[in-house]
């Protein structure tokens, strides 16, 4: 059997939680990047892999597969020693964490794609800042938020459910929550400090699936301290701090 050839942009959010998945489980897999900026995942021989053009994406000695959460799924039932916690048999425990993924796409995942997007990263995908998208994508993230916090993180455990380790779910969603690193220091502070349970949570999303999950989200860190020194010099620039070149 040849390795999972695994296509990514490690800028995705459902990108990281497949790899991070594959390297914490010791799946052995080829990375493939697919450059979401430069329109790699529009490239012809990419469409053979996913006609959808999006990533994740993945190639399992020639059975394709994409939408990270049926990924997961799959890779869980598919490749062996995946601990029972990441999908339970039980299946009660497994619609649970099914109830979170079909969640996950409506709620927290449009309202902080749609904010990071709207507010930040849109001009690297040839898109216009939309600061009223923006703003009612931040008002769904912030419910999104507080839905998790009161619905989701109930019960004795760390992680979703009242579970003592962590589900799919956990890393889908804890994903998610990293890219509003993009918005700046203070805004990811602001928005996690409102909602408690789901900082603590995160940190121990991170802590538990170290040092995997620090090394993939390397990327989001340095792009966020890109896009700070960047927020900065224009805030200096406006203020007359420095000189319009």
């Amino acid at each position: 059997m040849g390795k999972l050839r695994l296509f990514v942009d490690r800028m995705s959010q459902p990108s990281r939680a497949v790899l991070i998945f594959c390297l914490a489980n010791g799946i052995d897999l080829e990375e493939h990047l697919v450059n979401l900026a430069k329109g790699e995942h529009r490239k012809a021989e990419f469409k053979l892999i996913n006609p959808m053009c999006q990533v994740p994406a993945m190639d399992d000695n020639g059975f394709h597969l994409f939408e990270s959460h049926a990924m997961l799924k799959y890779l869980v039932c598919t490749y062996p020693n995946i601990k029972d916690h990441w999908y339970p048999a039980d299946l009660r425990k497994r619609a649970q964490i099914d109830c979170i993924l079909d969640w996950h796409h409506s709620g927290l995942r449009r309202g902080s794609a749609g904010l990071v997007m709207n507010s930040v990263i849109a001009p690297v995908m040839g898109r216009k800042l939309d600061p009223q998208a923006a703003a009612e994508a931040e008002a769904l993230l912030k419910a999104s938020l507080g839905k998790i916090e009161t619905v989701w993180l109930t019960g004795n455990g760390k992680f979703l459910t009242g579970s003592l380790q962590p589900s799919i779910a956990d890393l889908s969603l804890a994903c998610e929550v990293m890219q509003l690193q993009l918005l700046g220091k203070a805004k990811f502070s602001d928005l996690l400090d409102s909602n408690p349970k789901v900082k603590n949570w995160l940190a121990a999303v991170e802590r538990t699936l170290s040092p995997h999950f620090s090394q993939v989200h390397d990327i989001i860190w340095k792009a966020a301290t890109m896009y700070e020194n960047k927020r900065e010099r224009e805030a200096r620039k406006a203020d007359g701090t420095i000189s319009k070149l």
